[in-house]
């Protein structure tokens, strides 16, 4: 999943001698609100939407070079790259140089985020728990032979520390969707779940609050 690997082949390029109108007509054509300006094969920057909107739609791109941004990932960056950039600056498109500045494409937003979901396995079979827990608590280690000590085993781990509660989240995901046994070793653990998903819980828990009801009504 490197940057040169997920140009789009449909975005044009924007050139210097290009109005204002043009660019926003492109813009709206391919349903991006930035488009990259090149001149001689070399990458000059981003001219955005509403920077063409300020202005007069027959002005040429060449007056509105102050006006460029100028963000890029390189074509061996890892996308992850991309997707901060997209991210920090609001693109919808993330032009790709190589090492002589020359502009090889754009990555476009969705395609980041289709990445994004292939990387995190959100199409992969399985259950998600997310735990909270004190950082020195933390042990990779310890949550992989708790899982495997059910029959599972853990196919992504992801943390992330909350400045505003000093607590880690730890995600994790795991190859079964039925993990109600899952849950409970770690509970008898003692960690803090704060969320949990997979199909086979859910059922059960539909059970277990049927069978609640069948015995309220036999009261």
């Amino acid at each position: 999943m490197f940057a040169g690997g997920l140009i789009s082949q449909s975005i044009p390029f924007l050139h210097l001698d290009d109005t204002a109108g043009k660019a926003l007509q492109e813009m709206n054509d391919f349903h991006v609100s930035q488009l990259p300006v090149v001149a001689d094969e070399k990458y000059l920057g981003l001219i955005d939407e509403e920077t063409l909107l300020d202005n007069d739609e027959k002005i040429l791109l060449d007056q509105l070079q102050p006006e460029f941004i100028k963000p890029f990932v390189r074509d061996s960056d890892f996308f992850l790259l991309a997707i901060k950039k997209s991210r920090d600056m609001h693109l919808s498109v993330v032009p790709v140089i190589n090492e002589q500045y020359e502009l090889l494409g754009v990555i476009t937003e969705d395609e980041l985020f289709r990445q994004l979901a292939v990387f995190a396995g959100i199409d992969e079979p399985g259950g998600i728990i997310i735990l909270e827990m004190e950082k020195n608590d933390f042990s990779a280690g310890e949550l992989n032979r708790l899982v495997e000590s059910n029959d599972a085993y853990i196919t992504q781990l992801n943390s992330s520390f909350d400045n505003s509660t000093k607590l880690l989240t730890v995600a994790i995901r795991v190859n079964k969707t039925e993990i109600s046994d899952v849950i409970a070793t770690l509970q008898r653990h003692e960690y803090t779940i704060r969320y949990y998903n997979g199909e086979e819980l859910y059922q059960n828990e539909l059970q277990n609050n049927l069978v609640n009801l069948m015995n309220y009504l036999n009261i």
